[in-house]
């Protein structure tokens, strides 16, 4: 069998240009994006994923890799990759600032832990609500879908035809006020209860001049902070929900395809 030159850049263009969009995004992806993770693990798995969809991808059009347009392609590659793997980061993030909206409204601010995923020190209860969300997305099969979603986006979007509008960034910039709203939404309820305990004590603070309600106080927030936020643990998963369906429409709209 004759390999001729032609056939070798096809080979190439069909092997590189798919790998390179499927590692940007899993290099920033939820759970294996993460520093915790070897750069070394990821691209080997980045490598194999790309190996074994080679088969059903469809032809690279563009062969011509020694040349100027070839970094152009790249460039396009890795902007499909960050933006798939950039809707997983924002559905963590969500909780993560619910966390941290949480600890300094209860008092467990001062209580930090280093981040894995950011190398970043924050708040236990943001890490918490991390690690949770973390957890939901392998259980929701995120990963998976997340490898479907770049697989599907070689049909939708081919490889050197790249034809992103303006529109494709600001939903990926709108998407991040849904973010915010969501992580209001999730800390609404324990707020509102510690609001209530503030006043609570700035009344018996008004009654009581003599109680040193510094010292009764933050202990007596503290417990009531971690009560607060295991009673309402359970719109955890409502709210999850809700920000998945969210992240898929938003991958959906991106590379093209139906929910």
């Amino acid at each position: 069998m004759e390999f001729t030159f032609a056939v070798v850049l096809q080979w190439l263009s069909d092997f590189i240009l798919p790998l390179v969009r499927v590692t940007s995004m899993m290099m920033i992806m939820a759970g294996l994006g993460a520093k915790s993770v070897p750069t070394r693990i990821k691209l080997a798995l980045c490598v194999v994923i790309t190996f074994a969809a080679m088969p059903m991808l469809p032809k690279s059009q563009f062969t011509d890799l020694f040349s100027l347009t070839m970094v152009l392609v790249v460039i396009e590659e890795m902007i499909i990759g960050f933006a798939i793997g950039f809707a997983s980061m924002l559905l963590l993030n969500t909780f993560i600032i619910a966390g941290q909206i949480l600890a300094m409204q209860t008092g467990l601010g001062f209580a930090s832990v280093v981040d894995p995923a950011n190398g970043l020190s924050v708040p236990a209860v943001g890490q918490f609500y991390l690690i949770l969300s973390t957890l939901l997305f392998f259980v929701f099969n995120g990963h998976l879908m997340m490898i479907q979603m770049v697989l599907y986006s070689f049909e939708s979007i081919p490889i050197g035809q790249f034809t992103w509008s303006i529109d494709n960034y600001w939903q990926i910039v709108n998407w991040g006020g849904w973010m915010f709203a969501t992580a209001l939404a999730l800390s609404l309820a324990p707020l509102t209860a510690m609001l209530v305990i503030n006043l609570s004590f700035g009344i018996i603070t008004r009654a009581s001049p003599q109680m040193n309600i510094f010292a009764v106080g933050f202990a007596f927030t503290l417990v009531a902070g971690l009560m607060i936020i295991w009673a309402t643990l359970g719109n955890f998963i409502v709210q999850y929900e809700f920000q998945w369906l969210k992240m898929t429409e938003l991958l959906c709209d991106l590379i093209g395809c139906s929910v």
